[in-house]
């Protein structure tokens, strides 16, 4: 494992959170990129996640895969479902390492876990493990999804967020928060400040899947939507100051 160095605390509004998990998509690794990775874009999250965990935040965040591999459009083109899932979980290790590098290179301590044992590359997942390491201050991606096919990252990701005792899980999108409609197809859509589960849920509003934000209403675990492309958001939004969405059943 590379050497690192601790990351200095910056200045900026103390955060409101102390354990949050981000949740950032595939296609947000690509940058200007049509396919895979883009090492610039992979750096830009990185800092953001280094300048939260240098506020205090104990940070764990799970990867999509779907810049390398998207199961479902695989399965929606004739492959066995199961088999493309387990491709995809594949392609949300390797987003994983990548992200593990460049925390490192920035001074981050990172640890990888897969759902998916795989000792040569990472560790497996151990719950008792992930939260040591996150009492340590050091940052933990979670990777394989829940280890399991026909489950999206985002279920992984509410999983593993109510497992570790997360006070928010937050979702690092392409838009501000989320909206009525599309707000790159409709310029009338309306941005929500609050919502609750059942809006949610009721609305069909495509947050994250069903299950998800079912199981982070059964743990009140907050849910809160922002752009990952506005540099210094996540700080923000850590901070209770960013402009996002807030899905909870409280105020």
């Amino acid at each position: 494992m590379p050497e690192t160095k601790s990351v200095a605390p910056k200045k900026g509004k103390p955060v409101s959170y102390t354990r949050v998990l981000l949740k950032v998509s595939g296609e947000a690794l690509m940058g200007d990129l049509a396919y895979g990775i883009d090492q610039k874009a992979v750096l830009r999250i990185a800092s953001e996640v280094a300048d939260a965990a240098s506020a205090g935040v104990q940070m764990c965040l799970v990867i999509g895969g779907g810049n390398i591999f998207r199961g479902l459009s695989a399965a929606e083109q004739g492959m066995e479902r199961a088999t493309a899932d387990y491709m995809g979980m594949l392609a949300t290790v390797m987003n994983a390492l990548a992200m593990q590098n460049a925390l490192e290179n920035i001074g981050v301590e990172t640890r990888v876990q897969s759902a998916i044992p795989m000792m040569s590359v990472c560790e497996p997942y151990i719950r008792r493990r992930a939260i040591r390491h996150l009492e340590r201050n050091r940052t933990v991606i979670f990777a394989a999804g829940t280890g399991n096919p026909f489950f999206t990252t985002d279920t992984g990701a509410a999983l593993r967020a109510a497992e570790m005792g997360c006070d928010a899980l937050l979702k690092g999108t392409q838009v501000d928060g989320v909206y009525s409609a599309d707000p790159k197809k409709d310029p009338d859509a309306t941005r929500y400040e609050q919502l609750s589960y059942h809006d949610v849920l009721a609305q069909d509003l495509r947050v994250m899947d069903a299950a998800a934000v079912s199981m982070m209403r059964d743990n009140q675990i907050p849910v809160i939507v922002f752009s990952i492309q506005e540099p210094g958001r996540l700080r923000e939004v850590l901070a209770g100051t960013g402009v996002c969405t807030k899905i909870s059943d409280t105020e």
